[in-house]
């Protein structure tokens, strides 16, 4: 076929192969992509509204369940809020142990992702299954890895849906080391599954386009941020966690259940394993710089179909990580740290396998939730996911309509939106477009 194809519009009526339900709307006119919506029309859950009342002491086993997918995110953040609040900090022991389930989950999500639900875009398959038939070593890598992460989970947080062994403060009880080393008892066939994973996923076919785009992550100082870290964008800024609000607005769109942020200048962001990729490429181990540099893939990564790769190589630092950190695992005295219950108000952020998960909290002088607010990371990116439409869509446009609707879907699945996640209570204010 030579030159675009005529047509006006592109609709995806339902996204395949994400969590949660949406659809786009992508308007055509004169041979360029003019408008586009990423339409949400998952019901809202509430889970702010009926936090109102409860203990503090409830918000990170009631946060957690928002997704299924990645508990873990939401109790470290209501966790280290209201840790904040209440002038108290996990130890370094609980740390490592939330560290270690925590990177359990960035790998039991991210593989879900990039072989399961992305690499079909990719290798022109239309799922898993049919990878199966050609690459079964790759297959059974993912079965392998997804396993080893919710392992880790559930030796810790007692199972691996949805744990319940963390709280406030700490964990509920004191893990012994001896119960950490079946996860060491096949380290190595492990660490070589996470690499293979990665050079798997740096072979495959990605449409070759690049372009301007603003990241936001947290930036860590000594590690790779995944519990905390300043907040920080390649446009030069850096603020703590606590001003997010400050730099963020929000708006509610008509088509919507789900809130877009954008930063105060305007301009919509990135965030999820493309920006902590871009921002703390040095921060990687080494192991995992060296594979990427050998087949020519360093910062930053312009392309968010790139971000398959983001996540690959964030699992297998993930999986060293988690060797590192047992090692260095040391029992306490205490399982978790005590405080006096009282009035205050504090935000906490760490990053989620899709991003910046946001927690805001105000409790009372008896410890009960007077407000809570909560930004998921899909929320965050839905303004980008929009707006790359519009930069991709010479590309788009050059497919039949067939294809080129496939294309729109595999941009919407750079960023494995969590859907169900990012619905919001509908505001009264709406934005005109």
């Amino acid at each position: 076929m030579s030159g675009k194809e005529d047509y006006s519009e592109i609709k995806v009526e339902q996204l395949a192969r994400v969590e949660g339900e949406g659809g786009v709307w992508v308007k055509v006119k004169d041979g360029k992509i003019d408008y586009v919506e990423v339409n949400i029309f998952e019901p809202p859950r509430f889970f702010e509204a009926f936090l109102k009342g409860r203990s503090y002491l409830e918000a990170p086993d009631l946060t957690a369940r928002i997704c299924g997918i990645c508990p873990l995110a939401y109790v470290m953040a209501a966790s280290r809020a209201m840790e904040k609040i209440l002038g108290i900090k996990a130890s370094d022991a609980a740390n490592k142990l939330r560290k270690i389930a925590f990177y359990g989950e960035w790998i039991e999500s991210h593989v879900l992702h990039f072989a399961f639900l992305h690499a079909p875009d990719f290798l022109g398959k239309h799922s898993i299954f049919e990878i199966a038939k050609e690459y079964p070593q790759f297959v059974k890598d993912a079965i392998a890895a997804r396993n080893w992460g919710n392992r880790a989970i559930e030796i810790i947080g007692g199972r691996p849906v949805h744990p319940v062994g963390f709280r406030v403060g700490g964990l509920h009880r004191i893990i012994r080391k001896r119960e950490l080393e079946p996860l060491l008892r096949n380290f190595d066939e492990v660490k070589k599954i996470g690499k293979r994973l990665l050079e798997f996923v740096l072979k495959l076919p990605i449409p070759e386009i690049s372009y301007d785009m603003v990241f936001m992550s947290l930036k860590g100082e000594k590690e790779y941020p995944i519990l905390e870290g300043v907040v920080a964008n390649n446009l030069g800024e850096e603020f703590p966690e606590d001003e997010f609000e400050e730099h963020t607005i929000v708006e509610q769109k008509r088509y919507s259940n789900a809130l877009h942020y954008r930063l105060k200048n305007g301009k919509p962001y990135i965030t999820g394993p493309l920006a902590r990729f871009n921002l703390n490429y040095e921060l990687l181990s080494p192991e995992v710089r060296d594979v990427l540099e050998e087949f020519g893939f360093k910062p930053p990564l312009r392309n968010t179909y790139q971000s398959i790769i983001a996540r690959a190589a964030e699992t297998y630092h993930a999986i060293l990580e988690i060797g590192r950190l047992i090692e260095e695992y040391r029992e306490p005295n205490r399982a978790y740290e005590e405080a006096e219950v009282k009035a205050g108000e504090a935000m906490a952020i760490v990053e989620a396998p899709r991003g910046m998960l946001y927690h805001r909290y105000r409790i009372s002088d008896e410890g009960k939730i007077l407000y809570a607010n909560i930004v998921p990371p899909t929320a965050q990116n839905y303004a980008a996911m929009e707006e790359d439409i519009l930069k991709v869509g010479d590309l788009i446009l050059k497919q039949p309509k067939e294809k080129a609707q496939k294309l729109v879907e595999t941009t919407i699945r750079n960023y494995d939106p969590c859907i169900s996640c990012s619905v919001h209570m509908i505001r009264l204010k709406i934005i005109e477009e």
